[in-house]
């Protein structure tokens, strides 16, 4: 199991920006994760993908709703996972989580919660018009 802890979280107006960090920790009995992903959940919404990464490539995803807007990124060390989150918006308000999974086979499916097997307790952006 991977230890995975979400910070960054905050209340913004619309047009604003966030960092959020995912610090993630194993030992050495555990797997290290090969793949990196963001999720988000919004009041009465099901949890969808924002952002994933792959990390031996830092080959990224993004789901349609946030291209151009969120850039997911990881330090040299591969322990720490980023979103940066710009222009955002009122329907980006949820709850964020990051999650962590073994594959390392890249495609869309990167998004699916399916490919994960690790999540952190999510951190709160709320955005304000």
């Amino acid at each position: 199991q991977v230890q995975l802890v979400e910070s960054g979280g905050a209340s913004v107006q619309a047009g604003g920006s966030l960092r959020l960090s995912c610090a993630a920790s194993a030992s050495e009995y555990m797997y290290s994760p090969n793949l990196m992903g963001w999720f988000r959940q919004a009041p009465g919404k099901e949890r969808e993908g924002v952002a994933a990464i792959y990390t031996a490539s830092s080959l990224t995803y993004y789901a349609d709703s946030v291209k151009g807007r969120f850039t997911i990124s990881q330090n040299n060390a591969k322990d720490t996972v980023y979103l940066q989150m710009n222009s955002l918006k009122p329907e980006d308000t949820a709850i964020y989580y990051c999650a962590a999974g073994p594959t390392g086979l890249v495609g869309t499916w990167s998004l699916e919660e399916r490919q994960y097997n690790d999540w952190g307790q999510g951190t709160q952006v709320t955005v304000s018009s």
